[in-house]
């Protein structure tokens, strides 16, 4: 399976099982005297890791990441960055009953198809727990883009869980670690909290839709056809277990709009181009436009669930399955610090292509 990276100058490759002794990413192409530790990237896997309220699964994992290699004196070296999450709290006994059987809506079906074999150990790759080795290498890239664009800003929060969504007009970004679910809307994440809370007690699960914007991301970055920057963030976004649709900017809602009102509209202000509006989420041609880059990602509902489920064994035999374990009810709370290190992993990488190929800008206004 020669497919676990991703990126061209900044690239990552994650390892690991969620069974096995330890996940982690190989970073590659990380500049040289970025000041790092392994402090700067706990902070992110902090917030993705399992336990820490009743609406996440209850699998006790520290996630304490190491550094092993890549560093001198505090500073990268340029050379690859080894990152390391150990294992602490599996419980592979509790899949032991579906070793036979697949689980639906889950991977097991597929990997065994293709491969002719699988880890039914909680989804080997498959499973969400491979995202930590992702937020450890995003935390990687937001410090690099601290030292080489400081004035990039990455936040992303919940904006809908199953049929509910936030009102949009009592967004306070501040209200985001406020609320278990981080979202900036503190009215929804009252509702979320009964509405989840039963669903849990009833062994079921649910959807979430995660908002990632990127704000301070210069003009420029991202190319023509086969390298936009909107196109390596949707492929970045999708690649995450478990989600099943991506939109950039006014995304599938665009389809409702006339060309009058889906043009952003520019007007020439204090020495630069303002847009009006941001329809386009940040990208025009696949190249940035200097406005906030603005992702939205659908996370499905969490396929083990305490529900009896139809399916089928491995010799073909109909039969029916009970998901046991520790599940989260809905994935998507923690999928926020993935969208934002997948941001950041893409956003750096376009950075180092766009000052590799062109350095700075060429075409003035004004």
């Amino acid at each position: 399976m020669a497919t676990n990276s991703f990126g061209r100058m900044f690239t990552v490759t994650t390892w690991g099982e969620s069974h096995g002794p330890a996940l982690g990413a190989t970073v590659d192409g990380c500049p040289p005297n970025v000041a790092l530790s392994a402090e700067d990237l706990q902070q992110w896997l902090d917030k993705r890791k399992p336990g820490q309220n009743k609406y996440t699964t209850q699998r006790q994992e520290p996630d304490q990441v190491k550094i092993l290699s890549g560093m001198f004196e505090g500073k990268t070296t340029g050379h690859p960055i080894q990152l390391m999450i150990e294992n602490t709290d599996q419980r592979s006994k509790d899949y032991s009953e579906i070793m036979e059987k697949f689980r639906p809506g889950h991977a097991d079906i597929t990997y065994w198809q293709k491969y002719g074999i699988r880890d039914y150990r909680g989804g080997g790759r498959s499973s969400a727990r491979e995202t930590a080795a992702r937020v450890a290498a995003g935390g990687v890239a937001r410090e690099a883009l601290k030292a080489l664009a400081p004035e990039i800003k990455i936040t992303g929060y919940m904006v809908q869980m199953g049929p509910h969504k936030i009102d949009r007009k009592k967004i306070d970004l501040a209200e985001i670690e406020n609320n278990p679910f981080w979202t900036p809307d503190a009215d929804a994440a009252e509702m979320w909290a009964g509405y989840l809370d039963g669903l849990r007690k009833s062994g079921n699960s649910v959807g979430a839709v995660i908002e990632v914007i990127a704000s301070g991301v210069p003009a420029g970055l991202g190319a023509p056809v086969y390298g936009k920057i909107d196109t390596d963030i949707a492929t970045a976004m999708m690649s995450i277990n478990a989600v099943k649709g991506v939109e950039i900017g006014a995304g599938f809602d665009s389809a409702e709009l006339t060309g009058e009102d889906n043009a952003d509209e520019i007007s020439f202000v204090d020495g630069k181009p303002h847009f009006h509006s941001n329809h386009a989420g940040g990208a025009l041609g696949g190249i940035s436009t200097g406005q906030d880059l603005v992702c939205r990602f659908a996370v499905k509902p969490t396929s083990s669930i305490l529900k009896e489920r139809a399916t089928i064994t491995k010799a073909g035999e109909d039969t029916s399955i009970i998901t046991k374990g520790r599940h989260d009810p809905c994935v998507g709370i923690r999928a926020v610090p993935v969208g934002e290190a997948m941001m950041a992993c893409v956003i750096l990488d376009h950075l180092l292509l766009h000052r590799g190929q062109v350095g700075k800008n060429q075409g003035h206004i004004g």
